[in-house]
């Protein structure tokens, strides 16, 4: 019987969930069709490339040394995909694409079967619209398939712990056999994708379950020991890649250092070097980090998220102990678990959050369909009225500054598209500013994806320069200084072979002819006073795309901040 408090919500979601969806997976695959960005994109596309061409799944290079930061499991899928679609961006960031699809499969799942149909579809709707999981599909790294994989493996794992704790898992169903091999593989991916600190959100939301519903049988349970043990053993192929590469050559020079350990790094120095600042790898923490990010990066609702949370919170106390919904705690508690870490790191990046999208969506969609009071609905109403006259607002003025061709026509496109959802959709239940939200989220995220990045992306030179040795007969070689900054997009971009010398060895490299290096076009004036004589084959302006900035936005100042980079012709 459908209740009459949500009947708006039902009827609204039986209408336009497939209508919505659609076009929000279509904006996400949009990055398909995108340059990849500088540095970290180009950096993990490179080192797939390496796999890929060298059919050497066991070692991570860069620039012919040993590379030692990220587990395996990212590189594999890209450098599978290399070997199917070719070696470009588009087969880079499709499995990423995939694994963020099997992140949406799956807040449906966990969502269904924890609350419905009605929660798990604004839990898909949310998820698939939420800003930074957009960005993330166009600016691929590990975090897309770490989202899909914590959300997979949780779900399995919460089929797993309905079945009763005191039964044997011998005697139970094959279907509970397939979900707890299917949650151990999932864990084991997670862990060869980031490392140890991923099974936090896995654990986090199963135990503060069990523990405000008092099942502590779980904990005795020995079909979870049997999830270590498996999750352990699906890891084996990484733990046998770190030994052959690192531990079993204790010569091998990795920061600074001989005699590192690669298991020890995957299991200690990667995630807990981090968090304690005490790694190769370091940052400076501020705990107040996530809680300002997330005002961005959950757009268009973040805002609605934190009411979520508090309300949330405030029932923990009135529920312990008592029946209730049976993992109605798990998305609070992956959530809280790792954004309290995140938090207390020294080393923070927006990305980080990504992972933990599943959840937010699930408990912004549980706050909004279970709203009955006047006051909370007035709270929503106002909150996205503002929000969804900011997003058109920041749009306009987005276009304006960039000074797109064809200014004129894009803005009066924008300016229509931006006023159709008020005067679409009218009315004061929930669904109505919702559909408003979602619809100009969408309008700024296809902007983004489909007008700012092919526009912008013309200032990455070595996309560019890469692109031009393509067209350009004549080049089998291409040199990078490495005294200059360094630059992945040339290396995965490049037909042709790329190799790192230092300045001292360009002599060296110009006895089979003049050579062609690519670098900062500062660089000119030192190359000619080592006596070589060089020449501009092509010069390209360069930003760093990843880090925008108003100046490089705003057209009438954007020459201030670029860089020149050239191709360099040099002969002795």
């Amino acid at each position: 019987m459908t209740d009459p408090h949500n009947a708006g919500w039902e009827s609204w979601l039986q209408k336009w969930f497939v209508r919505l969806l659609i076009p929000a997976i279509l904006v996400n695959a949009g990055g398909l069709l995108i340059d990849i960005l500088e540095p970290d994109g180009a950096l993990y596309a490179t080192i797939a490339k390496t796999i890929a061409r060298s059919g050497d799944f066991i070692n991570l290079y860069v620039d012919g040394k040993d590379w030692l930061d990220k587990p395996h499991f990212p590189f594999w899928m890209a450098a599978l995909s290399f070997r199917f679609l070719g070696i470009n961006g588009f087969a880079y960031k499709f499995p990423a694409l995939l694994f963020w699809g099997i992140g949406a499969w799956y807040t449906w799942r966990l969502a269904l079967s924890v609350y419905g149909k009605p929660i798990a579809q604004l839990s898909t709707l949310i998820y698939v619209s939420a800003a930074h999981l957009v960005i993330s599909n166009n600016d691929v790294r590990a975090e897309p398939y770490l989202t899909g994989l914590i959300i997979g493996s949780v779900y399995h794992f919460y089929k797993v712990s309905r079945a009763p704790a005191s039964r044997q898992l011998a005697g139970q169903s094959v279907r509970l056999w397939l979900h707890l091999v299917a949650g151990s593989l999932f864990a084991a991916a997670a862990l060869m994708t980031k490392g140890p600190f991923a099974l936090l959100p896995i654990a986090g939301g199963l135990i503060l379950d069990w523990l405000i519903g008092r099942e502590f049988s779980q904990f005795r349970a020995i079909r979870w020991w049997i999830a270590i043990v498996l999750t352990f053993l699906f890891t084996l192929p990484e733990i046998y890649c770190l030994y052959v590469q690192f531990d079993a050559h204790p010569e091998k020079q990795v920061f600074g250092h001989t005699g590192v350990s690669g298991v020890r790094w995957f299991f200690w120095d990667s995630q807990f070097g981090r968090f304690f600042n005490t790694g190769p790898i370091r940052g400076s923490g501020d705990p107040f980090f996530y809680f300002h990010t997330l005002l961005w990066a959950f757009l268009p609702w973040s805002v609605l998220l934190y009411a979520a949370v508090i309300q949330k919170c405030r029932g923990i106390r009135a529920s312990w102990g008592r029946p209730g919904v049976a993992g109605d705690w798990i998305c609070l508690g992956s959530a809280l678990s790792s954004f309290i870490l995140f938090s207390l790191s020294r080393f923070q990046l927006p990305h980080y959050l990504n992972i933990l999208f599943p959840f937010f969506s699930i408990l912004t969609a549980g706050y909004l369909y279970g709203i009955r009071r006047k006051g909370e609905q007035q709270f929503v109403r106002i909150v996205q009225g503002i929000i969804n006259v900011i997003l058109p607002v920041l749009l306009l003025a987005l276009c304006w500054f960039l000074h797109l061709s064809g200014r004129p026509v894009i803005l009066a496109g924008l300016a229509i598209l931006s006023l159709l959802p008020f005067l679409l959709f009218r009315g004061r239940e929930l669904p109505i500013p919702f559909t408003r939200s979602f619809w100009l989220a969408m309008l700024v995220f296809a902007f983004v994806n489909f007008g700012l990045y092919p526009a912008i992306l013309r200032y990455q030179a070595g996309t560019q320069a890469g692109r031009w040795i393509g067209r350009t007969p004549g080049i089998s070689t291409l040199y990078l200084l490495r005294e200059a900054p360094v630059n992945y997009s040339i290396e995965f971009y490049s037909p042709v072979p790329v190799r790192t010398i230092p300045v001292d060895s360009l002599t060296a490299a110009l006895l089979n002819g003049p050579a062609t290096v690519f670098a900062p076009s500062r660089f000119r004036d030192s190359l000619q006073k080592r006596g070589y004589s060089v020449d501009d084959l092509q010069q390209f302006p360069n930003f760093h795309i990843s880090q925008l900035t108003g100046e490089f936005l705003n057209d009438r100042t954007r020459s201030s901040v670029l860089e020149a980079y050239s191709l360099l012709r040099i002969n002795h």
